[in-house]
């Protein structure tokens, strides 16, 4: 089936946006999920076709997803109801569904320990019940394929660089300035050796695209190209504020407490993330641009700036 019109969800958010930025670039026709009314003209002027509900209006999911030609969710990763809509409203069409996980899934609660396994898409994953949601999730955007549905997941891993669309920021590194700006350098949690992979934004949207148009029903992708752990990201993260490489640690509990998110903690900045896209770099021709996240940080100037002393 050849792909013309794209419903995309989350289209306001920093990884929906940042496809929906592409996906217009290269010709396609996009409509995009948000809940704020008063977002329509600002995704207008991108080229973006608002449709203004939520993931919660099943008769609006069902209309959107039957008029388009592929549906992408950025929108959650959790809702089993909101993906079961989907499922639903696509069986038989033969019509692409992709879903966004999180490679989260791939983590344990490391407390900043180190970890030296590297997941590729091939190995499978027993995750922390915690994450149990997640894969099952996961799983069952697979199994659509077997419902005619031409179903796919990715899972980005840290992603860092400037949004494409209304969203410019991340989450992990924001998370990460914000606790620099409390304690004046760079931060890690516990011991800090923890390894996360990550993907540049521009990458990942891509990647996204190359899926859409290449890969086959059934597919499962890890979006990669590099990795750093967190005590280094901190190092980078002094180093911007002009404090060269002193660094601190705080405790699981402190991080807690100052985000109040365990699973933000345990799962995004105190676990261990590791996996290849060698996949996606084979079977699609995959060919990221952008190789490291500290040239980013060296370039980057932060929400709350003058906080940080720039």
């Amino acid at each position: 089936m050849k792909i013309k019109k794209v419903f995309l969800t989350g289209a306001n958010g920093y990884i929906g946006g940042s496809i929906a930025h592409l996906l217009i670039k290269k010709g396609y026709e996009v409509s995009g999920l948000i809940r704020q009314k008063e977002l329509a003209g600002q995704l207008e002027v991108l080229g973006i076709r608002p449709v203004i509900g939520t993931i919660d209006d099943p008769e609006l999911i069902k209309r959107e997803a039957e008029a388009a030609d592929a549906v992408i969710n950025t929108a959650t990763v959790v809702d089993a109801f909101f993906i079961d809509n989907l499922i639903e409203a696509l069986k038989g069409t033969g019509k692409t569904l992709i879903h966004t996980s999180g490679s989260s899934i791939l983590g344990t609660k490391d407390l900043g320990e180190r970890t030296d396994f590297i997941y590729t898409e091939d190995f499978p994953l027993r995750p922390r019940f915690e994450k149990a949601l997640w894969v099952e999730i996961n799983n069952q955007v697979l199994w659509s394929a077997r419902q005619g549905i031409r179903s796919m997941v990715i899972v980005p891993t840290m992603v860092y660089g400037e949004g494409l669309g209304l969203r410019k920021e991340s989450i992990q590194l924001p998370f990460l300035w914000r606790l620099a700006a409390e304690k004046g350098e760079g931060v890690y949690v516990e011991r800090g050796e923890n390894i996360w992979s990550n993907v540049h934004i521009a990458d990942l949207a891509e990647l996204y695209i190359q899926m859409m148009e290449k890969a086959a029903a059934g597919s499962y992708f890890y979006a990669e190209n590099g990795e750093a752990s967190m005590k280094d990201i901190a190092k980078d993260i002094s180093k911007k504020m002009g404090r060269g490489e002193h660094t601190s640690s705080i405790s699981i509990n402190e991080a807690i407490a100052f985000f109040k998110n365990a699973d933000v903690v345990h799962f995004g900045l105190a676990s261990n993330s590791r996996c290849t896209s060698d996949k996606a770099r084979k079977l699609l021709d995959w060919q990221p641009r952008y190789t490291s996240i500290f040239e980013h940080i060296h370039g980057l100037v932060p929400k709350g700036a003058r906080d940080l002393g720039f």
